[in-house]
């Protein structure tokens, strides 16, 4: 059984891997998505992420698509409280203003436990930093989805180290109002400058979950787009297109090595490089098919050595740079 790890200062725990649901309702249909979610808690899989927004950049989509399959699945599994659901507000245009204003939150919210046909979501994050919403509003439309139990706990996505502080400075200096315990940034092998420095140590000194996203790097962190050849007719190839210059073939020479050497794939080293940094609770990864869910979740079973970690970490270097 692979240890869990606590999420912050918060009473919910998680095997270092969450499962993104952003492929649900788009590049994954109803019946792959729910084999997926069947054995990601078949596998002892308890977080899985979503979003409102999700998959709305598809033509013929509004959003809500992936959070509708998930409560389908609920619904069909009867597995809604073997899991940990994480949802997020912030990128969804819809009724009550733009981005965090504080009745788009309540709106928003009521939507998404609407189409998750559930009465609480335990992870609702802030999909993104709102500055022209004042920060302590922010945090009293969430404090008020806590109080009606609508929601069990806050985080933030996208934000940076100075208004993550500030805003948990705001909540720490006025009673009644909730912290973000969790942080969700991107961060992998080959995208790295957002996260490490000051965001980084933040979130270790203040003991704040981290679940980074693209923790494959839109799938460059695969092995399978090498060439501008490899990228044609893929979904993905405009997010990872730039990861073929830089540092990103020197990143994927390492991960060949330690893939020989130890038989692990290059999705399992990448994740389980990710979830060896400091502060790093538990990276985000999505799966289109069991097959490919078998395989990520093979990092539970992965430990890197000293000195594999520090040639990964060499490898990108250039990146914090």
């Amino acid at each position: 059984m692979t240890p869990h790890r606590t999420l912050g200062n918060t009473h919910l725990a998680t095997p270092p891997l969450v499962l993104g649901g952003n492929v649900f309702g788009w590049t994954a249909d109803k019946a792959d998505s729910f084999k997926v979610l069947d054995r990601f808690v078949e596998r002892g899989g308890v977080m899985i992420d979503t979003a409102d927004v999700y998959s709305a950049w598809v033509d013929g989509h509004d959003g809500g698509e992936s959070e509708s399959v998930i409560s389908e699945w609920f619904e069909t599994s009867g597995k809604r409280d073997k899991v940990i659901l994480a949802t997020k507000v912030g990128m969804l245009p819809g009724d009550g203003g733009e981005k965090l204003a504080p009745a788009r939150i309540a709106a928003a919210c009521d939507a998404s436990l609407k189409r998750l046909k559930t009465d609480r979501i335990d992870v609702y994050f802030a999909h993104q930093d709102d500055e022209n919403t004042p920060q302590e509003d922010v945090l009293e439309a969430f404090g008020k989805l806590i109080a009606a139990g609508k929601v069990c706990v806050i985080g933030a996505s996208n934000f940076t180290a100075d208004r993550l502080k500030s805003a948990r400075d705001i909540a720490r200096d006025h009673a009644g109002l909730p912290r973000y315990e969790i942080l969700q940034p991107e961060y992998n092998l080959v995208a790295r400058d957002e996260f490490e420095g000051a965001l980084q140590d933040y979130c270790v000194a203040e003991d704040i979950a981290v679940t980074p996203y693209f923790g494959l790097a839109s799938g460059y962190l695969t092995g399978k787009y090498r060439t501008k050849d490899d990228l044609e007719g893929q979904t993905r190839g405009d997010r990872v297109k730039h990861f073929l210059e830089g540092d990103g073939p020197n990143v994927l020479a390492a991960m060949d090595r330690i893939a020989e050497d130890t038989g692990a794939t290059l999705p399992q080293i990448a994740l389980a490089w990710l979830a060896a940094q400091p502060g790093i609770t538990a990276p985000i990864a999505s799966a289109r098919t069991v097959d490919q869910l078998d395989d990520i979740m093979g990092m539970l079973d992965l430990e890197l050595s000293e000195a594999q970690l520090e040639s990964l970490t060499k490898a990108g270097q250039h990146e914090t740079a």
